[in-house]
């Protein structure tokens, strides 16, 4: 598959605003959550439909375990059911599941339910879904650095620090669009590394009200710009 500069085949979501969400409507936050998990399933169909090849979406962020014990038990107990239903749309769909992040500290069910879908659909190639849980930018290149250590690997350049990186196993790497929803400006360390030259939008709606409609919005806005790489 040829990749063009234009092409949109990696989107990156940053689905923020679930908890104020479920504020603003007087709602338990769980339930904002919960809102915010069913928009993602239509979301995720939607741009496989547009021509994504790969999304990546963060679902729990390394700093995110300063939250309330609950709201985090809440939240593993909806991405576990979460992952159920993304594996029969995988396997249906001939889509790889890959997991971003770290292993070592999430919900000891969840992880054994994210290898088994790993290992699942690791033989397709055609679409990709990347989940990023318990991620964070500086944490995964700090766990890059400490790979490259243990190889002695010593000839490291800018395209084969990608090997060391969660997104070893992505034809493409770095997004070409990042949407993230709330009205918040920031990446907050997504992506750190692959995101240098990903063109960004920042909708102000919370996700639980992020529609396909906008999805389609965003594919315009992209789709207008020009992308130069420095050049």
């Amino acid at each position: 598959m040829k990749k063009t500069s234009q092409h949109l085949y990696h989107l990156a979501i940053i689905p923020d605003g679930n908890r104020r969400w479920a504020k603003k409507n007087h709602l338990p936050i769980f339930l904002g959550h919960k809102k915010g998990l069913d928009v993602l399933i239509k979301i995720s169909k939607k741009a496989f439909k547009m021509g994504v090849k790969i999304l990546t979406v963060w679902g729990f962020s390394t700093e995110n375990w300063q939250r309330d014990k609950k709201e985090i038990d809440d939240l593993m107990k909806l991405f576990f059911q979460m992952a159920k239903k993304f594996l029969q749309q995988a396997l249906k769909n001939k889509i790889r599941i890959i997991h971003l992040g770290r292993k070592d500290r999430l919900d000891k069910k969840l992880i054994n339910l994210i290898k088994e879908i790993e290992e699942k659909t690791k033989k397709f190639n055609d679409y990709y879904l990347c989940v990023a849980l318990d991620y964070g930018g500086r944490d995964e290149i700090l766990r890059a650095i400490k790979k490259i250590i243990s190889s002695k690997e010593k000839n490291i350049d800018e395209k084969n620090f990608f090997q060391f990186l969660d997104t070893k196993d992505l034809p493409y790497p770095s997004p070409d669009l990042i949407i993230r929803t709330s009205g918040e400006k920031r990446l907050s360390g997504f992506l750190s590394w692959q995101s240098a030259y990903s063109e960004l939008i920042f909708v102000k709606k919370y996700f639980p009200d992020f529609t396909e409609k906008d999805l389609e919005r965003c594919f315009l806005d992209y789709y207008r710009r020009k992308r130069r790489y420095g050049k």
